[in-house]
């Protein structure tokens, strides 16, 4: 029989995911019509839409565990798709870890020939980064297929059943090399990142005692861009933790640091998309012209 806080942690897992499936639906549809239209796909437009696709199977595989956790499904399925969550979960870090490495290099203004080299060719560099993250989390994956049954079965047995105490601990080998591989991203999105405000920063101050008149509104895109960018790095840090908590075990199931890390973890793929569309010009249009037509019935 279900409790009334399992029932209240059902209904948001069920809105953040019908949210997140239709905010990330949004940008892989606008971006597929727009390759209909013109024949190509920029190459932010690609990173951005596999990474949202990457997004709402996350967001799938979520919810499906907490089908799982309330007994509407059996349990023997979710721990069929042990695979599938940490292809999953690498790939996402990967390809946002190359979101933030594109926005480095296309705004970033240190006067360094890597940084001019990187300007000049990560456009067209796009494609093959997408596809060595794919290569990499599916290698990584399958390296981890015989101790995902030590390093995630149990965190799932924690996770539905009641005597949590039976359990017992993992293997340090195994959870140390997945760690590694989901740490790795998360440091190159750092330097990323921290590079990106340094540049920002640096902007502002220009901007700030050159601007009059009419171009102080120019003055506060540096600072949105910043927000942006701080943002990111906080939702992006929140999933990499939960990976991390859920891997080790650390948070005892029924708990309430348990439940409100699980929401907090489903709420990484629908509140960064809605940032990224905002931040995009093609995609903002598009979302408004949508929440028009909406309100109008048109």
């Amino acid at each position: 029989m279900l409790t009334h806080h399992l029932v209240i942690h059902f209904l948001i897992a069920v809105i953040l995911f019908l949210t997140g499936v239709f905010v990330n639906g949004f940008i892989v549809v606008v971006n597929a019509v727009d390759f209909i239209k013109q024949r190509q796909m920029a190459p932010l437009d690609l990173l951005v839409s596999c990474l949202a696709t990457s997004r709402i199977s996350s967001q799938i595989l979520t919810f499906l565990a907490n089908l799982a956790l309330l007994s509407f499904m059996a349990q023997s399925v979710i721990s069929k798709l042990n695979i599938f969550f940490i292809f999953l979960t690498i790939w996402g870090l990967w390809l946002a870890k190359w979101l933030g490495v594109f926005y480095c290099a296309k705004i970033t203004t240190i006067p360094h020939p890597l940084f001019f080299w990187m300007k000049m060719r990560i456009s067209r560099l796009v494609p093959w980064l997408i596809l060595g993250s794919t290569l990499y989390a599916s290698i990584s994956s399958g390296i981890h297929e015989v101790s995902a049954q030590t390093i995630i079965q149990k965190p799932l047995l924690k996770f539905f059943s009641r005597n949590a105490t039976q359990t017992k601990g993992i293997d340090i080998v195994p959870l140390s090399i997945l760690i590694f591989h989901l740490t790795l991203p998360l440091i190159i999105f750092l330097i990323a990142a921290l590079l990106l405000i340094f540049s920002l920063v640096r902007h502002a101050q220009q901007i700030r005692t050159t601007a009059m008149g009419t171009r102080d509104a120019c003055r506060f895109a540096p600072i949105r861009a910043m927000l942006s960018i701080l943002s990111f790095l906080i939702l992006y840090f929140s999933h990499y933790t939960m990976a991390i908590l859920f891997f080790s075990q650390i948070l005892q199931f029924g708990s309430f640091l348990f439940e409100f890390f699980t929401l907090v973890s489903s709420t990484y793929p629908l509140i960064h998309s809605v940032i990224l569309i905002l931040g995009n010009v093609k995609l903002k249009q598009n979302a408004k012209k949508f929440l028009l037509c909406g309100l109008w019935g048109h």
